[in-house]
């Protein structure tokens, strides 16, 4: 019996005879195409099917975002829409007051222009917050009123001023020809007596504390090549008086040095030089950051009241 050379092809009927099979594999390749057929004109119908009102949405929403037509109605989620001669100087547009706040106390920074009568108690503040906020907030006051009775004491309290924000009690040693000599992070005999009068008061306040220096706009001479080393020894050098002389405890301070990057005074005026080179001793809150934001508001409210 020979070999059947198609015999996928062929068959044999019960008589023998042989009976022709095409092949069907082409069907596959047809049923994808007509597949793929099917699909594109379906997307090409959807395509075709436009909502109007959608479509009516969409073309004023955006001829109002160019300014081509004036719109009926205000978005407040993307804000007011203004001319390119609005915007050259970016004057008469302010910052959302929040979103500002929040960048401040975030990077550690101070608004030197805020009015600390404007703080106002937020109504979502809770009694207990606002109980936990006084209490911390009186702590923070009687330590500023035991440093201050010390400076008057030793007659040292004209180079020392105080300000109480949302991270606690700074005291800050303005004027650096008080306290260091020219270009020099080792602290003269002024300073030492005025860190008598504070090291003891930090000492047994059970909170941490950071030292952060701050120097003019001026270039540093030698030996320290920028602001940055200048502003970082003269930190470390009022954080080693308090922990070597004071006895405050090492697990408890820290320095840090800002170089002038955060002046608290813009002109170039000797006074504002003088402002601008110092060291802030921030006596740092130890209440949680929601209650710490409370303290501002009641400061000022106690201010409020009693020049009332």
């Amino acid at each position: 019996m020979s070999a059947n050379p198609r015999g996928r092809g062929r068959g044999r009927t019960k008589g023998g005879h042989e009976v022709e099979h095409p092949d069907e594999r082409w069907m596959a390749s047809y049923m994808d195409m007509i597949t793929v057929l099917m699909c594109m004109f379906l997307v090409l119908f959807a395509m075709s099917s436009v909502d109007q009102d959608k479509y009516m949405a969409l073309k004023e929403s955006l001829a109002t975002g160019f300014g081509e037509v004036e719109s009926q109605k205000i978005d407040t989620a993307s804000g007011t829409i203004v001319t390119k001669d609005e915007v050259e100087d970016g004057t008469g547009y302010s910052v959302d007051k929040a979103q500002a706040d929040h960048s401040t106390a975030a990077s550690g920074a101070e608004d030197t222009n805020a009015d600390p009568a404007a703080a106002v108690v937020p109504p979502t503040a809770t009694k207990a917050d606002l109980a936990a906020a006084k209490a911390e907030l009186d702590d923070l006051q009687a330590i500023e009123r035991a440093i201050s009775g010390n400076l008057q004491k030793a007659g040292q309290d004209a180079n020392v001023q105080f300000r109480l924000d949302a991270r606690g009690l700074t005291v800050r040693l303005v004027g650096s020809d008080t306290y260091f000599g020219t270009n020099s992070a080792d602290l003269s005999d002024q300073a030492r007596r005025i860190m008598d009068a504070i090291a003891p008061v930090l000492r047994d306040a059970d909170h941490d504390v950071s030292v952060e220096g701050h120097a003019d706009s001026r270039n540093s001479t030698a030996p320290y090549a920028t602001n940055w080393e200048l502003s970082s020894a003269r930190a470390t050098g009022v954080l080693r008086d308090l922990v070597e002389r004071g006895r405050m405890p090492a697990e408890h301070i820290q320095s840090v040095g800002f170089g002038s990057s955060r002046p608290l005074a813009k002109g170039t005026r000797d006074q504002d030089l003088a402002l601008n080179r110092r060291v802030d001793i921030v006596v740092l809150s130890n209440a949680d950051q929601d209650v710490s934001a409370l303290m501002p508001a009641l400061a000022a409210a106690q201010d409020g009241a009693r020049s009332g």
